[in-house]
């Protein structure tokens, strides 16, 4: 026991040591004069920095002070932005599809200048390269596109599908082609959508060689385009596929006109006729080489392919396999179309010749019975 007692000693004395020290800092803390302490003043930014904003992102609504209702707040909150407010998208609010007979085209707020950008952004965004691009005619094309079915993606189907993706064809292609014109008014923009489509056929059924051959425009894909450029500016999706839905109004047919010519009468006034007369010559094909519409005309070429293979004879002249190939292409000729006003709500169409006479033969009827087709 006595050999214990100097370490309690020492455990005493550092248990004393230690209490003198804290009441030492106690005394010490307590004995300063925090009275006399003020503010700084507020922090520098350098000129060449901005200030930073405070983030009021957890901010209670405008309007709504001390306590209030959840369903005040969350309709508040449920307040979104318009589009173009990001400055994404332009905001269109008056745009509408107009529509005459199956043709349809889109009428935007805006200059040509304005609308023609984000026109061509939309066919890049879905995939499409631009083949032709004239802005002073209004007028862009894309590439000839491979359109692949839609068919169920599920079982031994949907193995060979994505097996086979990148060696199997669908054997469809579709082209399209943007037209943008100036609104009567000088202050609308009209988008006109035409397609042109291929499909790749078996020469013979004993022959292991295919071919491409047009194939009927489908006025629907149209409308469907239309829809998504509608879209893409801005308008909401419910609107715009009642707009595309909205049913014809429109109609057109033959006749003779007063000297007994040929002609063709669209149901329509003359600023809509010329509209839908230049979306059908896109739909056919017709090499479009100018335009005055200020004389309601339309320079194309034609080739007649019905008339070329009269002029060829019969099947003795088509079994004559030494004829060079080169020789019997088809060779187009040059028309004009020419629009003037019937009546106060008609337009009539009338082919010319390259002279600028009245042209009577079977090709400028079959010329007029092919925009019949369109404008019915």
């Amino acid at each position: 026991m006595i050999a214990l007692a100097p370490a309690r000693r020492i455990v005493a004395l550092s248990a004393a040591l230690a209490a003198a020290l804290a009441l030492a800092g106690c005394s010490s803390l307590t004995g300063r004069d925090y009275s006399a302490a003020g503010r700084l003043p507020p922090l520098e930014v350098p000129p060449d920095l901005a200030r930073p904003q405070a983030d009021t992102r957890f901010n209670l609504p405008e309007g709504v002070a001390g306590s209030a209702t959840f369903s005040e707040f969350d309709r508040q909150r449920q307040t979104k932005a318009k589009p173009g407010e990001g400055g994404l998208l332009p905001v269109v609010e008056q745009a509408r599809i107009d529509r005459a007979g199956s043709e349809r085209w889109l009428v935007l707020p805006g200059p040509p200048e304005k609308v023609w950008p984000v026109v061509r952004d939309f066919w890049v965004e879905a995939g499409f390269v631009i083949a032709t691009e004239l802005p002073e005619a209004g007028v862009m094309e894309t590439e000839w596109a491979e359109t692949r079915p839609r068919v169920p993606e599920g079982g031994i189907r949907g193995l060979f599908d994505r097996i086979l993706a990148s060696v199997r064809s669908s054997g469809i292609r579709d082209r399209f082609r943007a037209r943008l014109e100036r609104g009567a008014d000088g202050k609308t923009t009209e988008v006109y959508v035409s397609h042109r489509g291929l499909e790749e056929v078996q020469v013979a059924t004993n022959v292991d060689r295919f071919m491409w051959q047009p194939r009927p425009s489908d006025p629907e894909l149209e409308a469907e385009m239309l829809r998504r450029i509608m879209v893409r500016f801005g308008a909401p999706e419910a609107v715009a596929r009642a707009a595309v839905a909205k049913p014809a109004s429109a109609l057109a047919r033959l006749e003779k006109a007063p000297d007994g010519a040929p002609s063709l009468v669209v149901i329509d006034d003359f600023d809509r006729a010329w509209r839908r007369v230049g979306l059908s010559l896109d739909r056919l094909g017709f090499a479009v080489e100018d335009r005055d519409r200020s004389k309601g005309l339309y320079f194309v070429r034609y080739a007649d392919a019905d008339a070329e293979r009269k002029d060829r004879g019969g099947a003795l002249s088509r079994l004559a396999f030494w004829r060079d190939n080169s020789s019997t292409a088809i060779k187009a000729e040059r028309f004009r179309l020419e629009l003037a006003r019937a009546d106060a709500e008609s337009t009539r169409v009338r082919v010319l010749g390259a002279e600028g006479a009245v042209d009577r033969s079977e090709t400028a009827q079959r010329i007029l019975g092919l925009l019949h087709e369109q404008l019915r």
